[in-house]
């Protein structure tokens, strides 16, 4: 079975949760939705088009975390829209909601989150019926038709993402030998893995020391809605071979 495996490093990176009021958490790994729109970018699929759904049932993931990161809080201002100005205007982008008279706009006050040096890798499985092959996907992600950024567009990432079609038996392995080839790349020794994180729709080789739900089952892109999904977490101890 083939996997795609790519890496994920970045000075700062934000996986946004559940945000409630002006709190925007982040976790210390990518999300199911912030890897679909990472592909989404790479494939050049717009924000308001109708493939984010074909995406996410097109693919399993499992993710290799190298570093969770040190936390960064930031106090953040921002300029928003109303409702009421933004009533029937369509607003796919900020610049579009910046597109109304100065009086009809608003300052707001948020605490956003960041993940300082965090590092993953990513492997990615093929469904039944996956709208692009795995081929397709590396060759979007190693020349993206939109900038890629993890998570918010102030976190570029810090390397090539450097995809690579992996032949395994399971994601463990895919993500180990992935591992493997980078640090005799570099020419120093292999980092263990925090923990290893898959969900449904990806064989991973391992049984989980942890089950979470996570509300980042992408429902609707439109309107920005997500469901709970089931997520597997097997510690270090067990994600080293």
């Amino acid at each position: 079975m083939d996997y795609l495996v790519f890496q994920l490093q970045a000075p700062l990176s934000a996986w946004g949760e559940t945000a409630v009021g002006e709190f925007r958490p982040t976790a210390n790994y990518p999300s199911e939705s912030a890897l679909l729109g990472l592909l989404a970018a790479a494939l050049g699929i717009r924000r308001e088009e109708d493939s984010h759904a074909a995406l996410c049932k097109g693919y399993g993931f499992a993710i290799g975390v190298l570093a969770s990161g040190r936390l960064l809080r930031d106090y953040h201002t921002a300029q928003v829209p109303g409702r009421v100005a933004l009533k029937n205007r369509p607003h796919y982008t900020r610049r579009d909601e910046f597109n109304l008279p100065k009086n009809d706009l608003n300052t707001i006050l948020s605490t956003r989150d960041y993940r300082q040096d965090a590092a993953s890798l990513v492997a990615i499985q093929m469904r039944d019926g996956a709208p692009h092959t795995l081929n397709d996907l590396a060759q979007a992600l190693a020349k993206p038709r939109f900038t890629l950024y993890l998570g918010r567009k102030a976190c570029p990432p810090a390397l090539p993402l450097n995809p690579q079609i992996i032949p395994a038996d399971n994601a463990q392995t895919a993500l180990h030998d992935y591992r493997q080839k980078l640090a005799e790349r570099s020419g120093e020794t292999v980092s263990a893995f925090e923990r290893i994180v898959w969900g449904e729709g990806i064989e991973s080789g391992m049984t989980h020391d942890l089950e979470v739900v996570r509300k980042d089952r992408l429902l609707s892109r439109e309107h920005w809605q997500f469901g709970d999904r089931i997520e597997y977490i097997a510690l270090a101890s067990q994600g080293e071979q």
